[in-house]
């Protein structure tokens, strides 16, 4: 017998438990998306005309990730209805470039993965989510190819609302964040510059001048010495000194720009900027300009939350009023390679109250169970630090047995082919009761295991029957020996014995 015979006659035409991997199911993101949810949604996602911080702790499999692809879509449908008043999202799930260039600048035994996330600050959080939000923004204002879908449309023609310093603002922002591989980083910062019409002649003036001075003097050169007479001639060192002096302030300039420039190159250590590369395009600001406006050039979050303001003052103008940012998938960077305790020295500089409670912005931090264990044990300047009382936090994102017969339910109703759709106590033989069935369901705790579980019965029941001498019910004989079985290999995936 197959499954898929097994299936077909209860009006199901395809299984909806065999994919894993919320990321790639489409059974979730199809049809489930928008009416299947852990019942502490509403207070994760919150309101997106006012986002707000939420903190959730869930083992592997219990929906993190569903959750977050569900935020995403939310806000995508809010965005289409509110198009004056978008939210912007920043999905900060993938951690191995930024912890890939950060080790990068690490020496000796300070690259050993503990060593060097000891090292890991605030700031290189902020600058890693500066340059996914700034990349994002770029690639839909200058039209990317290939480039990441994103749940916050701006139309390109929307950059022509920014006045003079906001397109300052975001030039600068890009010079800094930027991490786009489309073009090269000098090309799309042109390009970026001719999309915004920002154009300022008084950043040239150094280099006017020196050129200048320069034609001036070879003019004068030539005049002496086609008049032939040595005498008369003036000191080779004063066309020297002419020189000089006519280039003197754009070389100030140059050296001001190549200084900034290694100062951003040292302190963003998540970047892949040139110190070279990076002065040219700063010759492009006004020494003034580049004086007054707040750069990464110190290790320190002052002037991050000031380029954070920046970026937040540019979108507003191109119609949203906030910022959600994802974390996610913080246990899989090599580099983490899940140990509890890396995982902890990565995120908890994150957990400042000011930065979690930044007006208009709101994180929404998908974290392992794993790391409650740390919270518990931490000392009062933490918990002072952190404010964790404020911040939404939901300890353990559980289900319970009704809530994941309702998932189960769901995703059969999502594939089936008549109405009404089968439901799981349809699939299973009256002999296992509602009661055995519900305390099953609660062994497996989270979704994932739940799929698992119920793609091995269906598999079970098929191979125990033939196509001649089908059943159409899943017997209680089968049932208890898949489950009996499933719950060995979780009891030693929940050990770090299995593959789960």
């Amino acid at each position: 017998m197959k499954v898929e015979q097994f299936l077909e006659h209860h009006g199901i035409h395809s299984n909806p438990f065999a994919v894993e991997d919320a990321q790639t199911d489409t059974v979730f993101k199809n049809r489930c998306i928008d009416s299947t949810y852990h019942p502490a949604w509403q207070k994760v996602y919150g309101d997106p005309q006012d986002p707000s911080t939420s903190i959730v702790f869930g083992e592997k499999g219990a929906g993190k990730t569903a959750m977050r692809l569900q935020i995403v879509e939310h806000v995508a449908k809010y965005n289409e209805d509110h198009p004056d008043s978008r939210v912007y999202i920043i999905e900060y799930d993938d951690f191995n470039p930024y912890l890939d260039r950060f080790r990068d600048r690490m020496f000796g035994r300070n690259r050993y993965p503990e060593k060097a996330l000891k090292q890991w600050k605030l700031w290189d959080h902020m600058d890693s989510i500066l340059s996914i939000g700034v990349t994002q923004l770029i690639d839909q204002i200058l039209q990317t190819r290939n480039a990441k879908p994103s749940a916050c449309k701006i139309d390109p023609a929307e950059a022509s609302k920014l006045d003079r310093s906001q397109a300052r603002d975001l030039l600068l922002l890009a010079a800094c964040y930027d991490q786009s591989t489309a073009e090269t980083f000098k090309e799309r910062w042109q390009h970026l510059r001719k999309k915004l019409r920002s154009w300022n002649p008084k950043s040239w003036w150094q280099f006017a001048t020196g050129a200048a001075v320069s034609v001036a003097t070879i003019a004068l050169l030539i005049t002496m010495l086609s008049r032939g007479s040595e005498a008369s001639q003036p000191p080779w060192w004063l066309y020297v000194l002419l020189l000089v002096g006519g280039w003197a302030p754009w070389l100030w300039k140059a050296f001001r720009s190549t200084w900034k420039a290694w100062g951003i190159v040292k302190h963003v250590r998540t970047g892949n900027r040139e110190v070279f590369s990076l002065s040219r395009l700063l010759m492009n600001f006004t020494l003034p300009e580049m004086s007054s406006q707040p750069l990464p050039t110190h290790d320190r979050t002052d002037d991050r939350y000031e380029m954070f303001d920046k970026f937040f003052g540019v979108l507003r103008s191109l119609g949203c009023t906030g910022i959600v940012v994802i974390v996610d998938r913080v246990d899989e960077p090599h580099l983490i390679n899940g140990s509890p305790e890396l995982m902890r020295l990565l995120l908890w500089p994150m957990l400042d109250n000011k930065f979690l409670k930044q007006p208009g912005i709101g994180l929404k931090l998908l974290l392992p169970i794993e790391l409650t264990q740390f919270v518990d044990r931490e000392t009062k300047e933490f918990y002072q630090r952190a404010r964790l009382d404020k911040q939404n936090m939901i300890p353990s994102l559980q289900w319970s047995s009704e809530a994941l017969q309702d998932v189960a339910n769901a995703r059969l109703a999502a594939v089936a082919d008549k109405t009404p759709a089968t439901t799981l106590r349809d699939l299973i033989d009256p002999a296992v009761s509602d009661q055995r069935l519900l305390e099953a369901l609660r062994s497996l705790r989270v979704p994932r295991h739940l799929f698992k579980f119920l793609y091995r019965l269906m598999v079970a029941h098929a191979n125990a029957y033939t196509d001649h001498a089908p059943q159409w019910k899943v017997s209680s004989q089968t049932f208890d020996s898949t489950l009996a079985v499933y719950q060995r290999e979780q009891d030693a995936f929940d050990r770090g014995l299995g593959a789960g």
